[in-house]
């Protein structure tokens, strides 16, 4: 057998058995290494790295590494859950399973073979102990993620089969579903930028080619763990490889690259360079602004405009990510300066104002920035505003409940009149319910458990006409998708207690105005609660084809859907939960909008202004994200976008109400309801 020779093999450095090494000095040089050379321990592992490299340059190395494995466990029955895992020697050597034969075992300390889907230690189970006990985990990772798409097989070896280009159609960059990729040693020249379609890819080694650059669109992949650039002519990397957020080991020994580049995984490793990379890459350009839907034709909206009797008003609805979710665990692709809350509260602030709707619902606003920014702002472009934070802010410190983050809705204060406002937190109301009371799913589930929604009763000043506005954060966890169903009837239960109370109370005299331009017309009377303009919105962290979305859409979901999991929920799961608002989603009138929610793990809509559609009607939407620009940033936040979420905004027009008032009567106040 013919071995490869390397002027710069490590094989006469023996590898330490703990994986620790004492500076020391090289006695040889490697190509593009300063002679004499400290060498780190992150250093280290890169050079042994790059020798496990070079040692699969023959043709479908891994793949055939793999295949054999695959044999020899299936003719030993020995169970390998980790064969590159080296346990620490205590005198005896034993294995992890062994399959008795003739009454011995078989064990081994030396690991096995390198397979082409374990070459990489990036197994979520290596580091069991993260986040480490040092640093405690935030009190919630408030994003939905999505598997990559199932297939029989995740991995891929081209390596050492003489390469000479990949084209830019070729069929490889539709294996959306690849997770290891192997294009070592072979002769390509270059990388198509196609390859930013492999979202999904955990390892790609390029080793071993004639690249001298590598595309920009590499930072798109945001799941890679391991990056083998080894033994190339690559003199300088792009600074979008800083989305790269979770890389472990970017191989580049062997490669002329900028010595100020390669120092710094020299000394602090291959995290260093890539959040170097990410806060120094260029602002990419801004995104065309979203434009506005209409779902009334322009000669509607013409005769609208000259209608007197026209009632019109516009709702936004925006989580806009709090500072203490903000964190770089979380959203290590985003730039450190762009993720800081100086810089993103701004810009919310900006867009909020921009849009000037007339009542704004927005969630994960911490009680700081609501007192401190979010109210002196608002208020000077009259908007008066109403707060409540989540329930755990009850047994905390003055200090630290103002991090606690809840939901604020702001109204023109120069059209409508705040009659009131009730806090509603599931876990409360929950336990207010008696068939709850015996069901241990409740308690075990639910009331753990501190979301929240506000809802506020309007009136318009000069019409008189009322509307209810409803604005909540659902749980996050989509392990948790009954407790969301379960929230979210919960809440529209509640808003219909409120809405039949409300069309009870008294119309109040009309705001005398100097403007006598419009005729006078009779106040609106409402005969009972689902009359009232109704609007629900919020962050209900669920996609459209979830029961939360169905409940609400359609009025009902059944007792035994599966989104409550098995579990048992009272009346909910014996008879299903139902409502009489007739809720429609106003992006759904004007074709459903793509994504509210834009994350490298996940992209969807889980952000949704309900209205009650036999009293509304929805004249626009603000639009899209332009899709060119979505193509070429890994997720928000970023420079352009302060919040993983994007706003939503819909403007309603009031139908008008045939409704009379029935007689006065004493009308109760329910409980927990402020003027």
């Amino acid at each position: 057998m013919a071995h490869h020779q390397h002027h710069n093999s490590l094989s006469h450095y023996p590898s330490p058995p703990n994986g620790h090494i004492h500076n020391q000095h090289m006695g040889q040089a490697s190509p593009g290494s300063a002679a004499s050379q400290i060498i780190t321990p992150h250093w280290q592992q890169q050079l042994l790295k790059c020798e496990m490299i070079r040692s699969s340059r023959s043709p479908h190395h891994r793949a055939r590494a793999s295949a054999m494995a695959s044999r020899s466990v299936t003719k030993s029955a020995i169970l390998i859950t980790n064969p590159n895992h080296v346990k620490p020697n205590n005198g005896t050597d034993v294995p992890d399973a062994a399959s008795k034969d003739g009454g011995t075992s078989t064990a081994s300390s030396t690991p096995a073979p390198t397979t082409a889907s374990e070459s990489s230690p990036v197994s979520s189970n290596s580091a069991p102990n993260h986040p480490s006990a040092t640093v405690a985990p935030i009190a919630e990772a408030p994003r939905p993620t999505a598997e990559p798409p199932e297939n029989t097989w995740n991995s891929l070896d081209m390596g050492g089969v003489n390469l000479k280009t990949i084209p830019h159609n070729s069929g490889l960059f539709t294996f959306t579903f690849l997770i290891n990729l192997y294009l070592n040693h072979n002769s390509l020249a270059a990388i198509p930028q196609e390859i930013s379609k492999l979202r999904h890819l955990e390892l790609l080694d390029l080793s071993g080619n004639a690249l001298t650059t590598v595309p920009p669109e590499m930072g798109m992949l945001t799941q890679l763990k391991e990056l083998y650039l080894f033994d190339n002519q690559i003199t300088t990397l792009p600074p979008e490889l800083g989305s790269l957020h979770q890389l472990q080991t970017l191989g580049i020994e062997g490669n002329p690259l900028d010595a100020s580049l390669k120092g710094m995984i020299q000394k602090d490793g291959t995290p260093a360079l890539i959040s170097y990379l990410r806060d120094t890459c260029p602002m990419p350009l801004p995104p065309p602004q979203r434009a506005w839907k209409n779902v009334i034709s322009p000669a509607e909206r013409e005769a609208l405009a000259n209608d007197p009797h026209t009632e019109t008003f516009s709702v936004l609805c925006y989580n806009i990510l709090c500072e203490k979710y903000a964190t770089e665990k979380l959203y290590g692709y985003t730039p450190s300066w762009a993720l800081s809350w100086d810089y993103r509260k701004e810009l919310i602030l900006t867009e909020v104002m921009n849009y000037d709707a007339d009542f704004l619902c927005l969630q994960e606003v911490d009680i700081a920035q609501y007192e401190d920014y979010f109210v002196k702002h608002l208020q000077a472009q009259d908007y008066e505003g109403i707060y409540y934070p989540k329930s755990r802010y009850k047994t905390m410190s003055d200090v630290e409940r103002r991090q606690v983050d809840g939901c604020a809705t702001f109204y023109k204060a120069n059209k409508y009149q705040l009659v009131e406002r009730q806090l509603i937190e599931f876990s409360t109301v929950a336990m207010q319910r008696p068939d709850f009371k015996k069901t241990d799913d409740m308690f075990n589930r639910v009331l753990g458990k501190d979301h929240i929604a506000v809802t506020c009763l309007f009136e318009n000043k000069k019409t008189g006409t009322r509307v209810i506005v409803a604005n909540a954060h659902i749980h996050w966890d989509p392990n948790f998708r009954d407790v969301k169903l379960v929230q979210v009837a919960l809440l529209v239960e509640e808003v219909e207690k409120i809405a039949a109370y409300f069309s009870k109370l008294p119309p109040r005299p009309p705001i005398s105005f100097d403007d006598q331009s419009s005729p006078s017309r009779p106040l609106p009377t409402y005969s009972d609660g689902t009359k009232i303009p109704t609007i629900i919105c919020g962050d209900f962290n669920s996609i459209p084809s979830s029961g939360v979305w169905e409940f609400l859409s359609t009025g009902s979901v059944p007792p035994d859907h599966p989104d409550f999991m098995s579990h048992l929920y009272g009346k909910y799961t014996t008879e299903g939960p139902r409502h009489k608002l007739n809720l429609k989603s106003a992006y759904a009138a004007a074709g459903e909008i793509s994504l509210t929610n834009y994350t490298p793990r996940f992209q969807g809509v889980v952000d949704y202004i309900w209205y009650s559609a036999s009293n509304l009607s929805v004249n626009a939407v603000l639009g899209e994200t332009d899709k060119g620009y979505l193509e070429k940033v890994v997720g928000f936040p970023n420079a352009h976008f302060p919040s993983d979420h994007v706003c939503l905004v819909s403007e309603f027009r009031v139908k008008p109400v045939r409704d009379t008032l029935p007689p006065p009567s004493t009308i109760p106040t329910p409980n927990g309801m402020h003027s």
